[in-house]
């Protein structure tokens, strides 16, 4: 297995403190105290400040007119190693949406000043820091799952945040909701020493990644593996193993890393869910990552493919 401190947005530095989360006076006694830390989201983008040694986020006091003035409940993420309270605010209050639609990597933020800006965690998944990414990461989920679970699923009632921030509660019905995390194998498939890639029609030229798709219910990490490669690339898969993971907060997914032995090696695209797919040789895999293909660019850093692709050339990840 590949180590999890290679992966980005594995790992936090704070204890997540569930013990406290149903404790509505305790939250509320921390949130009055100004040493309490927060870390602001507008529109889904956290707060970064812009250091000589890259992006790292921006944690404010709770007492700041931009966190407490937000409407938004706020989200309790943790503790840090000296029992202070850490959270993250919704405030994206502060300016309303703007209607022009977004990039592939959406760049649009609003700057609180020249070293100090939200930025999309996707744009700078590479640089953010290990104990940043997985913080971040939690939150952003968090938020984003908010903004699609508003109204109960049982009855149809207006849900109200629970829970610290990490539950939505009906008060109509009384059903409660909890953070979904949408599973999704990603596969390293061999011939040999040569893999399968393939891109999608809304990536950036020649941008080539492994094949990934979500899990359906009532199917093993294998099961899904075989399924998603044939469907996409026309190729049996035999024997799967795991690799690694990583939470994948856009929007909410968990990236389960796999290598897969190829059993054929015909490509068929069939229904056309990839642009292209081709076969690449661990050389050419090596050259792309180091910025030297024509022919192919690799899967952004950060991303777990990226991680893979390297430890198997690197012979971390042993063939079939």
């Amino acid at each position: 297995m590949i180590p999890e401190s290679e992966v980005t947005f594995a790992g936090s530095f704070l204890d997540r403190a569930d013990k406290l989360r149903g404790d509505g006076p305790e939250i509320a006694r921390r949130l009055a105290e100004p040493g309490s830390r927060a870390v602001p989201f507008w529109r889904g983008k956290p707060l970064f400040d812009l250091t000589e040694e890259g992006p790292r986020l921006s944690w404010l006091s709770v007492a700041e007119p931009l966190v407490r003035e937000s409407p938004e409940p706020p989200l309790f993420l943790g503790l840090d190693d000296g029992g202070v309270a850490h959270f993250a605010a919704d405030v994206s209050y502060i300016a309303p949406p703007d209607e022009k639609p977004a990039e592939f990597v959406d760049r649009r933020t609003l700057d609180l000043s020249e070293e100090r800006k939200f930025i999309e965690l996707r744009a700078i998944m590479g640089e953010i820091d290990k104990r940043d990414a997985g913080v971040a990461a939690s939150a952003k989920g968090i938020f984003e799952w908010r903004l699609t679970h508003g109204y109960c699923a049982n009855c149809g009632g207006k849900n109200a945040v629970g829970h610290a921030g990490w539950r939505m509660d009906c008060p109509a019905c009384g059903r409660q909701h909890f953070p979904r995390t949408d599973p999704v194998v990603i596969m390293l498939i061999l011939d040999g020493d040569r893999v399968l890639l393939g891109r999608q029609t809304v990536w950036p030229p020649k941008m080539y990644s492994l094949l990934a798709g979500f899990m359906e219910p009532g199917e093993t990490v294998e099961e899904a593996v075989r399924r998603e490669v044939m469907e996409e690339a026309g190729i049996p898969v035999g024997e799967v193993r795991y690799v690694t993971s990583q939470p994948w907060p856009f929007p909410a997914s968990l990236m389960i890393g796999c290598a897969g032995r190829a059993e054929a090696n015909a490509i068929d695209l069939g229904a056309n869910e990839l642009e292209d797919a081709l076969w690449v040789s661990k050389a050419e895999v090596a050259e792309a990552l180091a910025g030297r293909s024509d022919r192919i660019a690799p899967a952004r850093k950060g991303a777990v493919a990226q991680v893979i692709l390297k430890c198997w050339t690197e012979g971390l990840i042993e063939g079939f």
